[in-house]
């Protein structure tokens, strides 16, 4: 696991698990179709020194007040809470921050880590996973307005070809990412189609 200060570029995978990706009350399996440019994005930031990778796990309490919103889903502990197998191995040596609610700034010791990088050379995050309107809308739009709080110039940059959200008959997939993308961008968000793409 690479040192908090030295990381100058982190890249947030959010809620790849199976709850989402594969199988349960909010999984939808075409998020699968981003497996591939993730654990290519993955990969060049593992092998580097100054770029680090963590992953984000929805992980809720048993009767959680989420659950008043959305169906019971992706309990602590269970198969529905755990990443993927497509992406597991890069995240045994990766910090791993559970959440009991949509946005990952509220889990355990992400905002300390955070603070600790920010404080000394994070320049850079990239936010992938799922789902577009949800989850990463929820981290990264207040994530940015925590930079600007703190007078940090920090970039925030999302991957449109590593982000995805579910498609069911109150949620139309194509609607709700276009929503999440006029957000994110609003905020200062940058979105590019790849990581070494075009706006």
């Amino acid at each position: 696991m690479k040192e908090l200060e030295k990381i100058k570029e982190l890249l947030l995978i959010v809620d790849m698990v199976n709850g989402f990706v594969k199988k349960g009350a909010l999984a939808d399996p075409y998020i699968q179709h981003i497996i591939e440019p993730i654990k290519r994005t993955i990969e060049e930031f593992q092998s580097s020194p100054e770029k680090d990778v963590s992953f984000i796990a929805d992980a809720h309490k048993l009767g959680c007040a989420e659950f008043k919103k959305f169906p019971e889903h992706c309990i602590d502990g269970t198969w529905e809470s755990e990443i993927i197998d497509e992406l597991l191995p890069y995240s045994l040596n990766s910090r791993i921050y559970k959440k009991n609610s949509r946005s990952a700034l509220f889990a355990p010791g992400f905002i300390r880590d955070i603070d600790i990088m920010r404080k000394h050379n994070l320049k850079r995050i990239v936010l992938a996973g799922c789902c577009s309107d949800l989850c990463d809308t929820d981290l990264g739009v207040p994530l940015m307005n925590y930079f600007d709080q703190m007078n940090d110039d920090i970039e925030i940059v999302v991957p449109q070809d590593s982000i995805e959200t579910y498609d069911a008959p109150w949620h139309n997939r194509d609607e709700y990412n276009e929503i999440a993308y006029k957000i994110m961008k609003q905020e200062g968000i940058k979105l590019v189609k790849t990581l070494g793409g075009n706006k």
